[in-house]
C-alpha cells in the first residue's frame, strides 16, 4: 500500500505473503465467521489491501458469496489485486474483487456503505494517531460492523543465537517506526494500544492476539530482505551504529544462509465485535 507518501513494493509483499499467511490469527478468523450474516453476499472492504494478500487468506475461511472491495492508493498494486483475485469460500460460493484507488486516512462512513466487514492487515503502524482516529472513526459509524485488523508491529523482535547489539538494533528500529513526518508522528509499535484504546470507547468488544512471523532456514530470502531493511532502518535513526552495522549485518545474513539464525518478528491481530 501506500501510507502518507510510503510506497511499498509489488516484489516486497510476494515476498512477505506467505509469512504472513502463517502469522495471522486463524482463531480470530474463526470467531468472525460465527459474527457474520448467514445468509446473502458478504461485502467486505479491505482498507490498506495492496495486491489482495488479505482477501487471498481471509475468504476461503469465510463461508457464503462475498465481494471484496480493496482500497489503496497504488494503483500498481491494485491491478495485483485484480490479477491474483481470492479463491472460492469456505463453502465453495464465488468470491468476487473490485478496486478502489483512494486514501483511507480520509474515508468518510459513505465510502464503506453497504459493509459487513473491514478488514486491514500491516496497516495501523503506519498510521499516525489523528489518521488512525479518522479511519476507525469512518468505520464505527456505521452500526454492527465487525473488523479484522491483522499484524500490526508491536516492537519486538527476537533472534536466536543472541548478540549484544540486538537489542540496541531493535530500540533505533521502534525509534524509527515512530519517526515523525509531514502528517505528523507514526504510531509504529503504539498503534495497538491506540487502536484497542479508541475501539473499547465506543463499546465494542476488542480480541487481541499475538500473529508472530517465526522466520528460519525456510525463509532465508524473506530474512535476508527483512533483516537488512531493519538494520538500515535503526542505522538511519541512530547513526552511531552504523560503525558496527557492516560486520553485524553480514555475519547474521551467513547465519540466515546458513540455517543457523531464528528470527520473531511479533505482531498483533485484533477482532472487532460491535
Amino acid at each position: 500500500m501506500i501510507a502518507a507518501g510510503v510506497r511499498v513494493s509489488p516484489e516486497w509483499l510476494v515476498l512477505r505473503e506467505p509469512a504472513d499467511a502463517a502469522a495471522r490469527s486463524a482463531e480470530l478468523a474463526e470467531r468472525l465467521g460465527r459474527h457474520l450474516p448467514a445468509a446473502g453476499r458478504l461485502v467486505i472492504h479491505d482498507l490498506g489491501g495492496g495486491s489482495g494478500a488479505m482477501g487471498r487468506w481471509l475468504a476461503p475461511r469465510l463461508p457464503g458469496r462475498q465481494h471484496w472491495v480493496v482500497h489503496d492508493r497504488d494503483a500498481a498494486l491494485l491491478e495485483l489485486a485484480v490479477a491474483d483475485p481470492p479463491g472460492p469460500a469456505a463453502d465453495g460460493a464465488a468470491v468476487t474483487v473490485e478496486t478502489r484507488r483512494s486514501d483511507i486516512t480520509r474515508l468518510a462512513p459513505g465510502d464503506l456503505a453497504g459493509a459487513n466487514l473491514i478488514a486491514a492487515s500491516a496497516l495501523l503502524d503506519m498510521l499516525t494517531a489523528d489518521e488512525l482516529a479518522r479511519m476507525l472513526g469512518a468505520c464505527t459509524a456505521l452500526e454492527r460492523l465487525p473488523m479484522l485488523l491483522a499484524l500490526t508491529v508491536v516492537g519486538r523482535v527476537a533472534l536466536a543465537p543472541a548478540e549484544p547489539l540486538d537489542a540496541r538494533m531493535a530500540a533505533a528500529f521502534n525509534a524509527h517506526q515512530r519517526r515523525t513526518r509531514t502528517a505528523g508522528r507514526w504510531l509504529g509499535p503504539d498503534a495497538v494500544d491506540a487502536a484497542v484504546e479508541q475501539l473499547r470507547r465506543t463499546g465494542a468488544e476488542v480480541l487481541v492476539r499475538p500473529s508472530p512471523w517465526r522466520l528460519d532456514a525456510a525463509h532465508a530470502d524473506l530474512t535476508a530482505e527483512w533483516f537488512g531493511g531493519w538494520v538500515a532502518a535503526a542505522c538511519e535513526q541512530e547513526p552511531a551504529l552504523a560503525a558496527e552495522a557492516g560486520a553485524y549485518r553480514d555475519r547474521r545474513l551467513a547465519q540466515a544462509a546458513a540455517g543457523q539464525l531464528a528470527v520473531t518478528v511479533d505482531h498483533a491481530d485484533l477482532l472487532v465485535l460491535p
